[in-house]
């Protein structure tokens, strides 16, 4: 885990090295001062002796402006690393998540994700912040006060190395009690976004359903659930500064009595139990940073394991080592196909499917919720790979094909396609970058969506919101067709994309597919007859199995779903999925 977090400091190792020593130079002129104020004060103020008092006090001013210097440099250094570190780590985490297939996103969810390059990268970036300064300034300030303590006088030395250890046992209980909490909290920092994430994303509907108070109530519950957490940890971690400040009282009490009976002894000067003061408050908060050290690593070591989850995360989705880059036509061919989201689990979404489907064909697919229509077509772009037989295009393995090839020849216009912030040509040309505006035009055309484009003032200019909220569903679906005709596919599915637009506009956008792209090899899922029924053929799919494949007149001859879906549609009821 620690080789692929430190992959990500990148060109920042310069920093995250100098860091470091400027700190060590931070800590060595720091030590240095009580020594030079125990020179001060036996040497200068005791014997009266101005000259040495200037003298000695010149060189601890220059020695805390160093000191001060290298503090700051380490700071902005620091501050330099961690967050190039983290603008790295995020940087590879999203390019890691564009490779993931649909069953490795299916692993993490969505607000998983998003507290994975949000919290998590701050908690590491804090972390490594902290480990860049703190863990090089408090030990060597602990192992540092404790040698001049040593040799300014062994005995009390003795004295606070023993409180020093009762003091490390008990920050280790604390720590070790607070580790199981902190963990506890992350993950349940999922929940809490996803809250988020989903009342926000579906407001619409939590409106129209009046449902404000049961998400009000959902998103307490999670935002609870976090403080408790939290609470509880706090609690736990609130017990290190009292027992730090006992510890530190009882030691100073020590020191004070023992130094004073020295002192009286002649073993010990004022100036010496003056720097040892000194030195025993660095070595305590010394060993508070210590503690809070293990505090932040506890934190963020449940963010790093998080976070390697997603980096070390392999696409189960490859090219293979000699793709193929080109696809010579639109034909399509499932052979023996069988197909489950889980697998070794024996529940096929699709079973021993076998087609064939020429070039140039119209096919339209049928069938009822959860017949396994969707996943059908999810294959033919390789969006997930089939669990037994086979699948080609163009004569083909898809297996075999280079998957950017693939999917750009295979288009695929889903349901519940999204619109991006931006005009309305920034969003077609995702079909084409280099697409030009006449292109666009032609391929608004064919999706039967140039005459609503031209209404708008702004017309192609128009700026369309995050997620094409200032859109119909309707107008955004055929924006998404016209988007998927600007790959100029060999083969163009539409996954009951045309469920929003009146049956008028689904007849003119198949008419002009006819006429605009007939080498284009055209799937069209839909729950309507009337969508599929001028197809070429027709597939019938029935619990993940085909029952039926023809043409319009031969299923309703031969095949009593389809008839069925057909008679209840023709009286108007629309509803099939009872039938099934």
């Amino acid at each position: 885990m620690l080789k692929i977090l430190l992959k990500q400091i990148g060109e920042y190792k310069r920093s995250t090295i100098l860091t470091p020593i400027l700190t060590a130079c931070e800590v060595f002129l720091e030590i240095l001062i009580p020594f030079v104020m125990a020179s001060i004060i036996d040497k200068g103020i005791q014997t009266g002796n101005i000259a040495n008092i200037f003298l000695y006090g010149g060189i601890m001013i220059v020695l805390a402006f160093l000191s001060l210097y290298f503090g700051i440099k380490a700071g902005k250094i620091a501050a330099d690393a961690s967050t190039g570190f983290a603008c790295n780590l995020r940087d590879s985490i999203f390019e890691n998540i564009q490779t993931f297939s649909f069953s490795n996103i299916d692993k993490f969810s969505t607000a998983g994700l998003v507290t994975r390059m949000t919290t998590d990268v701050t908690n590491l970036q804090n972390a490594f912040q902290m480990t860049l300064r703190i863990t090089v300034r408090a030990p060597l300030m602990l192992i540092l006060s404790i040698v001049m303590c040593f040799m300014i006088n062994v005995k009390l030395s003795l004295v606070f190395l023993a409180a020093l250890g009762i003091l490390a046992i008990g920050i280790a209980f604390i720590i070790s009690h607070a580790m199981p909490v902190f963990k506890e909290m992350f993950y349940k920092y999922d929940d809490f976004n996803a809250s988020v994430q989903e009342n926000v994303t579906s407001i619409r509907v939590v409106k129209a359903f009046v449902r404000e108070d049961f998400e009000n109530k959902k998103f307490g519950k999670a935002a609870y659930m976090l403080y408790s957490l939290s609470t509880k940890a706090e609690k736990i971690i609130a017990y290190n500064n009292p027992l730090m400040m006992s510890v530190i009282y009882t030691s100073m009490l020590l020191l004070s009595w023992l130094g004073a009976n020295f002192i009286v002894g002649g073993t010990m000067t004022t100036g010496n139990l003056t720097s040892m003061f000194s030195y025993v408050m660095q070595m305590f908060m010394s060993l508070m940073m210590v503690s809070m050290i293990f505090v932040m690593l506890t934190m963020s070591m449940a963010s790093a394991k998080r976070i390697c989850e997603v980096l070390t995360e392999k696409p189960d989705l490859a090219n293979p080592e000699k793709p193929i880059d080109t696809v010579a036509d639109g034909s399509i061919d499932f052979n023996n196909v069988s197909f489950s989201y889980k697998k070794g689990t024996g529940e096929n979404t699709l079973s021993d499917i076998n087609l064939h489907i020429k070039s140039g064909e119209t096919i339209g697919v049928i069938g009822g919720t959860g017949s396994g229509k969707s996943t059908f077509v999810s294959l033919i772009s390789r969006l997930y790979d089939v669990t037994e037989g086979s699948v080609f295009v163009g004569g083909k393995d898809v297996r075999d094909y280079d998957m950017e090839v693939l999917r750009d020849n295979v288009a695929v216009v889903l349901q519940k396609n999204v619109l991006f912030s931006g005009t309305i040509l920034d969003n077609l040309r995702w079909g084409n970058p280099n697409a030009t505006e006449e292109q666009c035009k032609q391929a608004c055309i064919q999706a039967c969506a140039d005459d609503f484009i031209e209404s708008f003032p702004d017309k192609y200019n128009t700026y369309i919101e995050q997620g094409g909220t200032n859109v119909s569903g309707g107008q955004k679906q055929r924006l998404c067709i016209a988007r998927a005709l600007l790959k100029n596919p060999k083969v163009l599915v539409l996954d009951d994309s045309t469920s929003a637009v009146d049956t008028a506009t689904d007849a003119r956008i198949r008419k002009a597919f006819k006429e605009m792209i007939p080498d284009t090899t055209k799937l069209i899922i839909s729950q309507r007859i009337s969508s599929v029924q001028d197809a070429d053929r027709i597939i019938v799919l029935d619990n993940g199995k085909l029952n039926g494949f023809g043409t319009h007149e031969e299923l309703l001859a031969t095949n009593q779903i389809y008839k069925e879906i057909y008679d209840v549609q023709i009286q108007g009821s629309g509803d099939f999925d009872k039938l099934n």
